[in-house]
């Protein structure tokens, strides 16, 4: 098993507002997720707006 690292808010942030470029600019949410190194995560719950 991997070690969890964790995040701070503002890389989070950060990442969220990269994925919503990433939406903004027609790829799929699950598409930016991944292309930002998110993982473990559901992206159908997330939505930006």
């Amino acid at each position: 098993m991997g070690r969890k690292r964790t995040h701070t808010s503002e890389e989070i942030v950060a990442k969220l507002r990269q994925a919503e470029v990433l939406v903004g600019q027609g790829k799929t949410v699950a598409d930016a997720v991944r292309s930002i190194g998110v993982t473990g995560l559901l992206p159908v719950w997330w939505t930006p707006g």
